[in-house]
């Protein structure tokens, strides 16, 4: 390994395996009308060749979770680690030939993912399992843009009905409620296939647990007796759209200024400028997450949280982007009207 200052890497190749910022921008993917369409379709795909043919590809699938939640977690944990490393390391970066260059936070960053990988692994435990659950959260939130109004409607929209319909009327027609059989069936061990394969003898692998997958977070009743669940869906498309309003507030201050929308307290719009889109959208995620979570205790059933989380989250933005005059500006990629808007796509 070699050392090189950051100041000589101008070179294209530097940014390869590099969890900085100028990398995450460029690796940020907008999503199209014909995408927020076609997403549900492939997520219903996708659910049922896992409900069909879980047995034979759980290994596989297993594998790439650990992977892309080993890669999401140490994009969760670099900022820490590089207030961390601030003091004691220089900004260098140490070459590994094709790999790439990565500086000492982003080496720390990962190798404490990977940790945390093989813990999880070798325990299954649902805590560790949490925190990997939430590193694909904020990795597909920092990753992911929404760029209207419309898109998010399409999307959100979309993907109610997919909920609904997967959780709600999928028995009657394959017999099994699929949304609830893929999401809590644990998978096997990679460790233990791999020591069954190579014969490793009765006591290698044998004693490590099969897994339940980081596409949902769990939380521990009261009793113990079992786990409540919540989808990283719920959780990240919603995430996707409070994203998009906060660029959005932010857009609007810096193009209009700060005293512009404040007429008199008797004028409801003036009213209605004082409250952000931000905060007016994450107080409908609240409510509808504590009525999804409320009405999952009385009917004593999984429950499709989207059909709670969405009306309560577009509904109130809908509203107050009526009220404000911002709605057909919301509507049609909103920071595209000035070239100058470009920076907003970072927040």
């Amino acid at each position: 390994m070699d050392f090189e200052n950051q100041d000589k890497e101008k070179d294209s190749s530097s940014s390869a395996g590099s969890f900085n910022g100028s990398s995450t921008n460029n690796s940020i993917q907008t999503i199209d009308s014909t995408q927020a369409l076609f997403l549900p379709i492939g997520a219903s795909v996708s659910l049922l060749v896992m409900f069909f043919f879980f047995d034979s590809v759980q290994v596989v699938f297993t594998i790439c979770t650990a992977v892309l939640a080993t890669i999401a977690f140490a994009f969760l944990l670099l900022p820490m680690c590089q207030y961390l490393t601030r003091p004691c390391s220089p900004q260098n970066k140490i070459s590994f030939g094709c790999c790439g260059r990565f500086t000492a936070a982003e080496l720390l960053s990962f190798s404490l993912s990977v940790m945390l990988v093989l813990i999880w692994v070798l325990t299954g435990h649902w805590l560790l399992m949490d925190a990997l659950a939430m590193g694909l959260c904020v990795a597909m939130i920092a990753f992911v843009r929404l760029p209207s109004l419309k898109v998010s409607c399409l999307l959100l929209s979309g993907l109610l009905i997919y909920d609904v319909f997967w959780v709600f009327f999928s028995a009657y027609i394959f017999n099994s409620n699929v949304m609830v059989k893929v999401a809590t069936q644990p998978a096997d061990n990679p460790l233990d296939v791999l020591s069954r394969k190579l014969h490793l003898g009765p006591n290698v692998g044998r004693d490590v647990p099969r897994l339940s997958l980081p596409g949902k977070l769990v939380f521990p009743s009261s009793t113990g007796s079992h786990f409540s669940m919540l989808g990283i869906g719920d959780i990240v498309m919603p995430g996707l759209l409070l994203c998009f309003v906060l660029r959005y507030d932010n857009y609007k201050k810096q193009a209009n200024g700060d005293s512009c929308g404040t007429p008199g307290p008797g004028n409801i719009s003036g009213r209605m400028q004082k409250v952000s889109y931000f905060h007016c959208t994450l107080i409908g995620y609240f409510v509808g997450l504590l009525t999804a979570t409320v009405a999952s205790r009385i009917h004593r059933a999984a429950q499709p949280a989207l059909l709670y989380l969405v009306p309560f989250t577009l509904l109130p933005l809908l509203t107050m982007a009526y009220l404000k005059g911002d709605l057909r500006r919301m509507w049609s990629e909103p920071f595209h009207s000035k070239s100058s808007s470009s920076r907003f796509l970072e927040v």
